[in-house]
Order: C-alpha cells, then sequence, then structure tokens
C-alpha cells in the first residue's frame, strides 16, 4: 500500500518586469490561494498585487517512507522549471513535505478508524 505525501514548494517572484506582473495578474483567478489544493502536477497559487510570493502544492504516492525526500526534490524540481520555462526569475525557495500516513488522526478520524 503506498503513502501520500504533500509537499509545498514556497518562494518569492524575483525582479518581474511589468509584462510579467500584467501575465501573473491576468492569470490570477487561475491560481488563486481560495481554490488551492494538492494535484500531481501542482498546484500554483499567488496574489502578486499583494506579495510576491508564489506557492506550488504537490500530491505524490510513494511507496514507503524512505521516498518522502526524494518526493520533495522532484516536486521542488517540478516547481522550478515551471517558473524557469515561463521565464520568472525567483528566490528563496522552501520545500516542506508532509507524509499522511504520519498525520494523527482527530477525534472524528479516530472514531472512524475504530469502527473499520
Amino acid at each position: 500500500m503506498g503513502r501520500t505525501v504533500r509537499v509545498t514548494v514556497r518562494g518569492s517572484f524575483d525582479g518581474l518586469s511589468a509584462a510579467q506582473v500584467a501575465e501573473l495578474e491576468a492569470a490570477a483567478a487561475e491560481h488563486s490561494f481560495m481554490n488551492t489544493r494538492y494535484t500531481s502536477e501542482g498546484y500554483l497559487a499567488y496574489d502578486v498585487p499583494a506579495r510576491p510570493f508564489f506557492t506550488f502544492r504537490f500530491a505524490e504516492e510513494v511507496a514507503g517512507a524512505e521516498e518522502v525526500p526524494a518526493a520533495a526534490v522532484r516536486a521542488q524540481a517540478k516547481a522550478e522549471a515551471w517558473l524557469a520555462g515561463h521565464g520568472y526569475a525567483f528566490k528563496s525557495v522552501t520545500t516542506q513535505a508532509v507524509d499522511m500516513a504520519e498525520v494523527p488522526l482527530g477525534k472524528r478520524g479516530r472514531r472512524e478508524a475504530s469502527r473499520g
């Protein structure tokens, strides 16, 4: 049975031109924080008029806990490739991976697990 890993890659856009800002603002509805989700291809969220930060969220299935760090590296590489491919300079990139099998169950989750 596989494990679901959620990887969050955060950073800042760096030195965007006026044309790049306009391009990001035009596509802002597709990248709203209000629609955030974890996907295999990665969901990009930003609000350039408010601040120059971005967040990518990736979901990946891995076989075991030992593969979690590699999933984080792959996610960061995908995010950086997307940014570079669109000509956006970036800085201060950080990556956080969460193995969902390690997340404690809340009261409702424990109740469901005990039934099952």
